[in-house]
Formats: C-alpha cells, structure tokens, sequence
C-alpha cells in the first residue's frame, strides 16, 4: 500500500508548463467558442459522454453481448442527443450516432453475431458522413458557416464514422 501512496504522492518528473489557457480551461478540451449559443458543449463532452454511456452498459464484471453493446449504443446516442442539443439534419455527429445506432440494434435484433451487426450498422455510418456534405448545419461549431459548409461532410460525423470502421476491424480480428 505504502509503495502505491508514494509514487502518487511524488511530485511528477517533468511539471506541465503553466499557460493562461491552462489556467482557465483544466481539461485537454479547447475553450467554448464566444460564438456559441451554449458554450461549454463541445465536442470533447459529447465524446465522454458516448463513451460513459457505452462504458456503463458494458460494466465491467461479465463479457459484454451483442445485446448490451447494442443498448450501450443506442443509450449513447440519446446521451449525446440529450447534451449536445443535436437531432439529426443538423450537421453533427448525431447524423451519424443515430443510423449507426438503429442499424446495430437492428441487425441484433435480427439475430446477428457482433461483428456482422457492427459491420451493417458501420456502413450505414459512413454513408450518413458522406450524406452531412448536403446539409447546413444548424447547430455545432459549423453553424456560423451556414452554406459556406455545403458540400463538406461535418468533421465530427466523419470521425464517428472512421472510429466506429476501426472498432470493427478490431472485432473482425478476434
């Protein structure tokens, strides 16, 4: 016990280098934008928040199902929903969270193993990242853009979109 405390306790080898921004914003997110109605929902939230949600329908004590990675899907989805303030048409990650999200409790309601439900509801992502290049966002950092984003898929969607064909990659592999 002692052993664990002290290397807690131990001041860090390299200390972080103080910046006003640090000072201000502690965590690794960038500040709100002034021109955001609510400030303080980025991205880096929704993000946590997707991933919490994810995270408690899995627990950590069983192997996790088809069934719960599903409802742990579709709750992050109506968390980030929730938080953001996002539906989808708006040009966000929702334009993805929630097809991908349908298609996966879907295709396991279907009946199907993990991966190939993972597979559809991937594809399903994609072609909703490519489809937010059509769309003028209405909220998010995008919305002063307006038109000017016509033609752009937004950036958080097509994150979303490459995150979740990479999580399939890794449960391909096992």
């Amino acid at each position: 016990m002692r052993a664990r405390w002290a290397a807690v306790s131990r001041p860090a080898a390299r200390p972080r280098r103080w910046t006003p921004s640090a000072a201000r914003w502690p965590c690794a997110c960038a500040p709100p934008s002034p021109r955001s109605p609510r400030p303080g929902r980025g991205r880096d939230a929704l993000w946590g928040v997707l991933l919490h949600a994810v995270g408690d329908a899995l627990g950590d004590t069983a192997a996790p199902t088809a069934g719960t990675v599903a409802d742990g899907v579709s709750g992050a989805s109506a968390a980030v929903r929730r938080l953001g303030g996002a539906e989808t048409g708006d040009k966000t990650m929702a334009d993805v969270l929630v097809p991908f999200a349908d298609t996966l409790a879907g295709a396991v309601a279907d009946g199907a193993a993990l991966t190939a439900a993972w597979d559809r509801a991937a594809n399903a992502a994609e072609e909703a990242a490519k489809a937010t290049a059509g769309l003028v966002p209405r909220v998010g950092r995008a919305r002063p853009h307006a038109e000017r984003s016509l033609g752009t898929p937004d950036a958080g969607a097509h994150s979303l979109a490459l995150i979740v064909r990479a999580v399939h990659g890794v449960l391909a592999a096992h």
